[in-house]
């Protein structure tokens, strides 16, 4: 009688991921191997013994942080869990760390199952200023930094303008590779704590240093270089060379993707910033 052996199925395993981009060259995984993606890739192959490829939610430049991160990959492999957090962490440096772990029921293979980029429906960022006439190395790689004063009330009344459907060609980097420029812009916040200017942004997706020139550009509206309708003629205009620099990537933290509570991911709703 012939034995038949039946594949060990797929599974998708899905990965919180929590990282100080300050000692990093960004996300992706780079030649010279200091990226985020290859410290993780790496830290797997160590604890499951195999090569695993990793999918992110989105991709982070160098120093910016990540208060969350999401990633997904595939694997034949059976371990528990929760093994996938304590396991892996023991490989990666102490700039990084996977904070949950969760393993999704179903065929990964087909069309419409769990995709960290492709099924994520929002991205929130925050951008944290340390505003004071002086700098502080306490928050240094932690924030940005801004030494004359900042009218937060003026900013908030400048960014209505840029809710909704619009294209944000005025603060997309020369280097992007996104397909459109067209994005649907949920919510602008901005508050004040203390010597801190906290930026809540959230998108349904983000251009290549979007988040940094709409800073930079609302930085010269919370010092009375610009009025508030600036925002919105410059986000008319489609002309980059018309804003503002794009500013430092410390205060920048990817802080949460949105997802179909279907999928029952064990984040953190609150994406804080315990520090600040």
């Amino acid at each position: 009688m012939q034995n038949i052996t039946t594949a060990t199925p797929l599974k998708r395993i899905v990965l919180g991921l929590q990282y100080d981009g300050t000692a990093w060259h960004g996300y992706q995984k780079q030649e010279d191997g200091q990226t985020v993606q290859d410290q993780l890739e790496n830290a797997l192959e160590q604890f499951a013994r195999v090569r695993l490829a990793t999918t992110c939610a989105g991709r982070t430049d160098t120093g910016v942080h990540a208060l969350e991160q999401v990633v997904h990959f595939d694997t034949d492999l059976n371990r528990d869990v929760h093994s996938w957090v304590r396991g892996v962490n023991a490989f990666l440096p102490k700039s990084i760390a996977v904070r949950w772990a969760k393993e999704l029921e179903g065929d990964p293979t087909v069309n419409d199952f769990f995709h960290a980029r492709f099924s994520a429906r929002a991205r929130t960022y925050h951008y944290v200023l340390y505003n004071n006439a002086t700098r502080s190395p306490l928050v240094e790689g932690r924030a940005g930094f801004f030494f004359r004063p900042l009218d937060v009330e003026l900013m908030r009344q400048a960014v209505q303008p840029l809710l909704g459907w619009h294209d944000f060609t005025a603060f997309r980097a020369a280097q992007c590779q996104a397909k459109s420029p067209v994005k649907l812009m949920h919510d602008i916040r901005i508050e004040r704590r203390g010597d801190c200017v906290i930026f809540t942004i959230t998108a349904n997706a983000f251009l290549h240093h979007m988040v940094r020139n709409l800073v930079g550009s609302l930085v010269y509206i919370g010092t009375g270089r610009e009025k508030p309708d600036w925002l919105g003629h410059l986000l008319e205009s489609k002309d980059r060379h018309a804003a503002a620099p794009t500013f430092m990537p410390d205060g920048l933290y990817l802080a949460q993707i949105d997802y179909d509570p279907k999928w029952a991911l064990p984040q953190d709703s609150s994406s804080a910033l315990p520090w600040f």
